[in-house]
């Protein structure tokens, strides 16, 4: 049995999931310290966070682009949205203006390319590897 994973619905969902995470975090800095965690200004965690999306989402675009429909918007979208997320760790005092618009535009580039994928189906031409 085959399993198949729909790698833009899946970064459309850890997106949201990253943005809900983001907004809630600074609900719980007052109450975490009471308990001794102290691992939220952890920068390597949030990197490496970042680093993992970063990988996955370029999986799923490049399949799109490979298989489907030859198109690089997807992949500048998703870049553009992930290097906000880099500002976005480096520069706390801009946090919460550098997370919408980078949240968005991953969503947008997994959107699009679900939507490019769905509409060329296949469109081979003559750089198409398979």
């Amino acid at each position: 049995m085959k399993l198949n994973i729909n790698w833009d619905a899946l970064g459309i969902a850890t997106s949201i999931v990253c943005a809900i995470h983001c907004a809630l975090l600074p609900l719980f800095v007052s109450s975490l310290p009471l308990f001794g965690v102290n691992i939220l200004e952890h920068i390597g965690f949030e990197y490496a966070m970042i680093a993992l999306a970063f990988v996955l989402g370029i999986y799923a675009l490049y399949h799109g682009f490979r298989k489907h429909h030859h198109s690089w918007l997807p992949v500048y979208l998703f870049s553009g949205g992930m290097a906000l997320l880099i500002l976005k760790v480096s520069f706390h005092n801009l946090e919460l203006i550098l997370l919408i618009p980078s949240v968005l535009l991953i969503i947008a580039a997994h959107f699009l390319n679900y939507r490019l994928c769905r509409k060329h189906n296949h469109a081979h031409s003559t750089d198409c590897k398979h």
